[in-house]
């Protein structure tokens, strides 16, 4: 074989190999952060008219005929500017609803995981009237890291043209940032900002599914007013007449699979453990920009508390971009500890364990269609 064969075809094997997240060090300006706060790609297309309300529970049919009645209720000028309109202002007219606002500013969805929060999360912030670039979307962490990036009064000064902002799982179990947001929180509504959210739970608050509405009012102390309480029961929708996950694949059908699956990423689950220690949880969006599928060898339990926590963030980025993985090692179900299970960030895990469930059945098509 000559030399410039040898060549090419160490080119070609080159060209075919798979990604590996562990190879990314993503750097993200702050103007990214703001422009990426849209409802993620899973939720692109998602509107009220596609969420369909399971016919036991009808408050979730409810929850979609407020929420579509406080949509239209932002249209017109800013909420602080001339034409304002109440929030929530249901039934009265523009004129008098130009001189106060009526009711509460925001609407905060309870339930439990996997009954739809973030589909109608995001349903409203497509329906309001308004440009996109005044309107936000985003998790509480994502909004925590555009402080962190921007600085408090540079956000404040930011989101406060916006006609709406909605927060995606509210975390409550970290004191700090919860008195840093409900800060932020306070001046945009006083800007005449709407706010939507949905929470998890509290440390220590036994039972995934069990709704926080009242952890949530508490703990944003003098928001709690300018909230609408929403309950949505039903179940994990996820899994709601669906197949048991698929069983962890061998380590030779993962790595057959990755490369022969165009933008796919391979990685060992222990180094990408590792790795994601190095990047700050606002990167893991950035971490899977181009990655079709994420395949990954000898998945094992989480060593500590630390390291699930940054495995939570990139399930639910992964979740929210639609990206199969698939897997060798233990199933998905067997990632945290007991111990893990039944502390404070349970709900947290159980949520990993949901999506990555659900990516799981998606990447069942990369070995079955090969």
């Amino acid at each position: 074989m000559s030399s410039s064969t040898a060549a090419s075809g160490l080119r070609s094997i080159a060209d075919a190999a798979p990604l590996s997240l562990c190879a990314r060090e993503p750097h993200v300006p702050a103007d990214r952060l703001v422009a990426e706060m849209v409802p993620p790609p899973r939720f692109d297309s998602v509107r009220f008219a596609t969420y369909i309300p399971d016919p036991q529970q009808p408050s979730q049919t409810e929850a979609v005929r407020v929420l579509e009645d406080f949509a239209a209720g932002l249209g017109g000028a800013h909420a602080t500017g001339s034409g304002k309109r109440g929030f929530f202002g249901f039934g009265k007219s523009r004129s008098k609803a130009a001189k106060t606002p009526a009711g509460p500013r925001g609407v905060y969805l309870d339930g439990g995981y996997g009954v739809g929060k973030t589909h109608l999360l995001a349903s409203l912030w497509h329906a309001t009237p308004a440009e996109p670039a005044l309107k936000a979307f985003g998790t509480f962490v994502e909004l925590t890291n555009l402080v962190g990036a921007l600085g408090f009064q540079k956000t404040v000064e930011t989101l406060s043209g916006h006609r709406l902002l909605c927060i995606d799982e509210f975390e409550l179990d970290d004191p700090g940032d919860t008195v840093l947001v409900s800060t932020l929180l306070g001046k945009l509504v006083d800007a005449g900002v709407a706010l939507a959210a949905t929470s998890n739970t509290l440390p220590g608050k036994l039972g995934e599914g069990r709704f926080a509405a009242a952890d949530f009012l508490r703990e944003i102390q003098g928001l709690a007013a300018h909230f609408r309480t929403l309950r949505i029961d039903g179940e994990d929708y996820r899994h709601r007449g669906l197949p048991e996950a698929p069983a962890p694949y061998s380590d030779e059908q993962v790595t057959k699979a990755a490369y022969a699956t165009e933008g796919a990423s391979l990685d060992d689950f222990p180094h990408l453990l590792e790795h994601l220690a190095k990047v700050h949880p606002s990167r893991y969006g950035a971490l899977t920009d181009g990655i079709r599928a994420v395949c990954l060898t000898d998945v094992r339990p989480v060593p500590d508390q630390s390291t699930a926590l940054r495995l939570v963030v990139l399930a639910d980025r992964l979740y929210d971009r639609e990206v199969p993985v698939l897997a060798s090692g233990l199933p998905f179900d067997q990632l945290f500890s007991e111990e893990m299970l039944n502390g404070g960030y349970r709900k947290k895990y159980f949520r990993a364990i949901s999506r990555l469930t659900a990516l799981a059945r998606d990447a069942k098509a990369l070995v079955e269609t090969r």
